[in-house]
């Protein structure tokens, strides 16, 4: 349960997860840990970050390289999906069907323009 400060909002430790008695950070939650990656993505000093959050750099790293190892796994995954590849493949037969279905209707036209039509007198 978030803790709550005496204005009605959020403690800031509350949102930097649990703490232990000398202040660092026991645990780290996804999203912390993502609002980390995102500062270093953005560009934000390493240096910086290693003296804010008390962190060693290889940790910093490895967030960093399973969040881009995650971004690329999100991106690849639509392109061998077999379900999407089915969807693709029916939705190319159903406009070759479709086409097919014109060609037949205008050829019967031509071949006889007064069948189904009814005669004016």
């Amino acid at each position: 349960m978030l803790n709550e400060s005496e204005g009605g909002g959020v403690a800031l430790g509350a949102l930097e997860g649990a703490r232990s008695a000398a202040g660092e950070v026991k645990r780290w939650s996804s999203g912390r840990k993502k609002q980390v990656v995102l500062r270093l993505l953005w560009g934000e000093l390493v240096d910086a970050l290693l003296r804010e959050l008390a962190v060693p750099i290889y940790r910093l790293e490895e967030w960093r390289d399973r969040a881009l190892a995650g971004i690329d796994a999100g991106l690849k995954e639509g392109e061998n999906d077999p379900v999407e590849k089915q969807r693709d493949d029916a939705n190319w037969r159903i406009g070759e069907l479709v086409m097919q279905v014109e060609i037949l209707r205008k050829e019967r036209q031509a071949k006889r323009p007064w069948v189904g039509r009814r005669s004016l007198r």
